[in-house]
């Protein structure tokens, strides 16, 4: 990687601080970026073209990595849809065009593997991606984040404008949001184990019957793979960014139990939803337009991200009460 290539860099981290971002920013200053901006949502609400126009107006950036997002698990997506596609859409559309208006040399829109057909080919390619209607749960979160391709492609075919489509796998590591109320299936599991562990409990319930697969990417990985892609890709193609690693939920939560230490018995509840029946990235793309895969094997990840929790406990979940 160049360090001279981020140097003179201006780039805006919409959703900088949030779990990935947090990473991208760090990755970036590595690099030898000296200057990053992370708008705070108290100050810019991303959501209205003021909100957008005064935050590209107090900070003239070369580069907006997007990755503010509304995100969370089933039950969130399941529980609040209109906020899911609204949000997530009006993010992303309206700040793409006034990135192109303002002459931002460079936008990198980071989508989600949520847009892909509830029933695609294993491992998904990219060029699935249209081939039928997502997974319901998630799917106005998943069609609100698509639009950024369609955008993305349309203004580079009219405009000639700099914009990349990256699509992430479920991530994990560090940092995640371990409020059961609203993460996704790694920090959860995570979580209910430690508890039920400690309260010497005879049984864990998990969601679902086991059955569905997952590919996971270390965080930090993902970050790598965001800030390559700034720095070498110029394509239209969407790209996918993954482990190339699948595992079945029932697999991973015996993993969860063995890692911190829960011995009881584990209760399919097959009367919740399983989601999409697999999920598995075809990480070709990536490797061919930016030379670039992930490194973190899944173990090693899953130690570090139950290492962290237990050491940040206290401070999790001082923050979610």
């Amino acid at each position: 990687m160049s360090k001279n290539f981020w140097q003179d860099k201006k780039i805006i981290v919409t959703g900088g601080s949030g779990f990935l971002g947090s990473f991208v920013v760090e990755k970036l200053k590595q690099r030898g970026a000296a200057d990053v901006f992370v708008p705070r949502s108290s100050q810019y609400d991303l959501r209205s073209q003021d909100g957008i126009a005064g935050m590209l107006k107090d900070f003239n950036a070369n580069m907006i990595i997007h990755l503010a997002a509304l995100a969370g698990g089933i039950g969130a997506n399941r529980a609040r849809p209109a906020e899911f596609f609204y949000n997530n859409l009006m993010m992303g559309v309206p700040l793409l065009h006034q990135a192109w208006e303002q002459k931002v040399e460079k936008f990198i829109a980071v989508g989600s593997v949520c847009s892909y057909p509830k029933f695609t080919p294993v491992p998904f390619k990219e060029e699935n991606l249209w081939d039928g209607y997502p997974e319901e749960t998630n799917a106005p979160y998943g069609l609100a984040k698509k639009m950024l391709l369609v955008q993305s492609q349309s203004y580079r075919q009219q405009y000639g404008y700099n914009s990349i489509y990256l699509m992430p796998v479920n991530l994990y590591g560090p940092r995640d949001n371990f409020d059961l109320e609203t993460s996704h299936v790694i920090p959860a599991l995570i979580r209910k184990a430690i508890e039920a562990g400690e309260r010497g409990d005879a049984e864990m319930f998990v969601w679902g019957d086991g059955s569905p697969t997952r590919e996971f990417l270390y965080v930090e990985d993902a970050a790598d793979g965001i800030i390559t892609a700034a720095e070498k890709y110029n394509g239209s193609e969407p790209v996918n960014l993954g482990s190339g690693f699948e595992i079945s939920i029932k697999d991973l939560v015996e993993m969860t139990a063995k890692m911190t230490g829960f011995t009881g018995k584990l209760v399919w509840q097959t009367d919740k939803p399983n989601g999409q029946p697999r999920r598995g990235l075809d990480v070709s793309r990536a490797k061919e337009y930016f030379d670039w895969s992930a490194q973190t094997p899944f173990e090693e990840g899953m130690r570090r991200t139950i290492e962290w929790y237990k050491e940040n406990r206290s401070e999790v979940e001082r923050q979610a009460s």
